[in-house]
């Protein structure tokens, strides 16, 4: 018997979902890893799908589902499309949970990205997707060595330059390294000429003098920089500066300011679109069109052996009668913070998956200034600075470098308790906080300050949270019930990744959803 007669049998007795069982099991279902666009093929006739949000696990999703020729319908609650790919502009208003409404008075052409802010290079998916959109791009810096490491405790509270730590931290370990193994102490674990070798890498590595010493010199002035920097003329004559005591850089613990421009995610080279994260949204939302369907409230979701019914609100109307959505298939990308709060008919397992993931708790607050002090006053030029105050980071604009009038920077990202104590507070308290902490970083900020705006993402009406925040244990427990189909319905988002709040889990999410759900739609095409 050919295996399409077998299979073909099976769905007929046994129903689609134990015709899919079959192909798995002969390796015709197999999940592959993403390595690119993932051209789904030739849609079965007539097939539909509903996609439950426009973040950009439903955008892909439709996008892709679209092009190959299913009859794609997509809901979304907000009044744009992106979900958290999100970029606040002047004249755009925003109201939270509670009834704050917030109005962005940015100058034009400045923005704030409330959700996610940058995009690293080996993110292929969410590249792809900028390039095919035409969505233009620029480099992200993350780290600036001239940048500041502060902590309220150490030095008088007086931040340090990223490069004065680094340098000084770097040379006083190097140093220490080299004494150890000019005491023969490393023998037994490396050859003698290795010592030699690794001697002249402490040597370069560390800023180290010749007798390998960190210590006040030109050296180590070359790579935590000069008390006074070399110039022209009679007065062009360099005063070297002096190191900070090693003691004095492990207590202070600025020290963990320097790993995080290292982690993999983090490291050079990063993207931003041009002009705002949220381009990429629009990008999408212009290309789907008439396929999305804004100002849905999903309230209830239903299926059955022959496809999924959606039941929504208009929200832009008061007394909008509840409509409903219907397709043979359900994409959801509604965030599980959220979704679990909707009726829908699954099995225990995905119900279990949905109400076990908790979301991170999370404030970003933008904040415009008169003038771009940063940079003229500080020699700041993008990057991030990192502090123990609650508002944790000040990010630089990485755009428009040395251009005239008014700025906006990312003034606190938080996490936690910080983040819960702010989420409490009205967005005009988070933003006069954000500016009363970061002037300890820049005295300029009450002087310089414009206005700002605040978002508390366990506020937002649409996400209930930042993103998903596995534990290796309900990973374990939950992580597959979450990813596999339930019937007629499938769940996508950076929630369902190995890459949770990064857009690329969203992205490869989605991929791997509907590659999925491609097998099972000609599995059941095929019975009729």
């Amino acid at each position: 018997m050919k295996r399409r007669n077998l299979l073909r049998m099976i769905g007929m007795t046994a129903g689609s979902a134990a015709m899919y069982q079959a192909m798995s099991s002969l390796g015709l279902a197999s999940e592959s890893p993403y390595k690119g666009p993932n051209p789904l093929g030739e849609a079965p006739k007539g097939a539909s799908v509903l996609v439950l949000g426009s973040g950009i696990a439903g955008m892909v999703a439709a996008y892709e589902l679209r092009n190959a020729g299913y009859k794609v319908q997509v809901l979304e609650y907000n009044a744009r499309a992106g979900g958290r790919n999100w970029s606040l502009r002047g004249g755009d208003n925003y109201t939270e949970l509670g009834g704050f409404t917030q109005r962005c008075q940015f100058d034009p052409g400045l923005y704030f990205n409330p959700g996610p802010w940058r995009l690293p290079y080996h993110h292929r998916g969410i590249l792809s997707y900028c390039k095919k959109l035409g969505v233009p791009l620029e480099a992200f810096n993350q780290v600036n060595h001239n940048a500041y490491l502060h902590s309220e405790k150490a030095f008088g509270g007086k931040p340090q330059r990223f490069r004065t730590i680094k340098a000084d931290y770097q040379g006083h370990v190097s140093e220490l390294l080299a004494k150890v193994i000019q005491t023969r102490k490393l023998d037994e674990q490396v050859s003698r000429e290795d010592q030699e070798k690794l001697l002249d890498s402490l040597r370069q590595w560390g800023a180290l003098d010749r007798n390998y010493a960190y210590v006040k010199g030109e050296t180590s002035s070359l790579r935590r920089g000069f008390a006074k920097d070399p110039g022209g003329g009679l007065t062009g004559r360099p005063v070297q500066s002096e190191p900070i005591a090693l003691k004095d850089v492990l207590d202070s613990e600025l020290w963990m300011g320097i790993p995080p421009g290292e982690d993999y995610e983090r490291q050079t080279t990063l993207f931003q679109p041009v002009g705002g994260m949220g381009r990429i949204g629009e990008a999408f939302g212009r290309d789907l069109g008439p396929l999305i369907r804004y100002n849905a409230k999903v309230v209830d979701i239903r299926q059955d052996d022959h496809g999924v019914t959606a039941t929504f609100e208009d929200t832009s109307k008061s007394d909008s009668p509840r409509q409903t959505a219907t397709a043979d298939w359900c994409v959801c990308t509604i965030p599980l913070s959220v979704l679990g709060q909707i009726p829908m008919n699954v099995g225990s397992q995905m119900a279990d998956a949905i109400a076990a993931l908790p979301y991170a708790s999370s404030v970003k607050v933008g904040l415009q200034f008169k003038r771009r002090f940063w940079e003229e006053d500080d020699e700041i030029y993008g990057g991030i600075s990192y502090t123990d105050l609650p508002i944790r980071n000040i990010s630089y604009p990485s755009c428009d470098y040395q251009s005239s009038g008014k700025g906006v920077l990312l003034g606190a990202y938080m996490w936690g308790l910080d983040a819960m104590e702010f989420t409490s507070m009205s967005p005009e308290q988070r933003v006069s906080k954000a500016v009363e902490y970061g002037s300890q970083i820049h005295p300029q900020y009450p002087g310089e300050f414009d206005n700002g705006i605040a978002i508390a993402w366990h506020r937002s009406p649409f996400a209930l949270g930042c993103f998903g925040t596995w534990s290796e244990e309900d990973r374990e427990k939950h992580y597959d019930n979450l990813c596999r189909f339930d019937g007629r319905i499938v769940l996508a988002g950076e929630h369902a990744s190995y890459v949770p709040a990064w857009q690329e889990g969203s992205v490869t999410s989605a991929l791997d959803a509907i590659g999925r759900l491609q097998l099972r739609a000609q599995a059941a095409g095929s019975q009729t």
